[in-house]
C-alpha cells in the first residue's frame, strides 16, 4: 500500500469522525431524552475514529509511514471541507431568507 492510499484513507475517517462529532453536538445539545443519548454515542464515536486513526497509522505499527505529514495533509483537507461546507450553507441560508 502505497502513501497515497494511507493519505487517502486518513482523510475518509479523519472527515467521517469530524462529521460524527459535530452531528453529535448538534443532536446533544437540541435533542431530549433518547436523542441526547443518541448525540453523546455520536461523540464518542466520532472521537473513537480520530483516536483510531492515530493508533492505525501509528509508526510503532506500520513503521515509517510519515503518519505526521498523513495527518497534516488530513487535517488541511478536513479543514477546507468545513469551510466550504459553512460558506455553501451561508450562502443558502441568505438565498433562503431573502425569498
Amino acid at each position: 500500500m502505497n502513501l497515497g492510499m494511507y493519505e487517502f484513507l486518513t482523510v475518509i475517517l479523519l472527515t467521517l469522525g469530524l462529521g460524527m462529532l459535530l452531528s453529535g453536538v448538534f443532536t446533544a445539545y437540541f435533542g431530549r431524552g433518547k436523542s441526547r443519548r443518541v448525540g453523546l454515542s455520536l461523540i464518542v464515536v466520532g472521537a473513537l475514529f480520530w483516536v483510531g486513526t492515530y493508533i492505525a497509522h501509528s509508526e510503532e505499527i506500520f513503521g515509517d509511514t510519515g503518519f505526521g505529514e498523513i495527518i497534516k495533509a488530513g487535517l488541511f483537507y478536513v479543514g477546507a471541507f468545513v469551510v466550504g461546507a459553512v460558506i455553501a450553507i451561508a450562502i443558502f441560508l441568505v438565498a433562503i431568507m431573502k425569498t
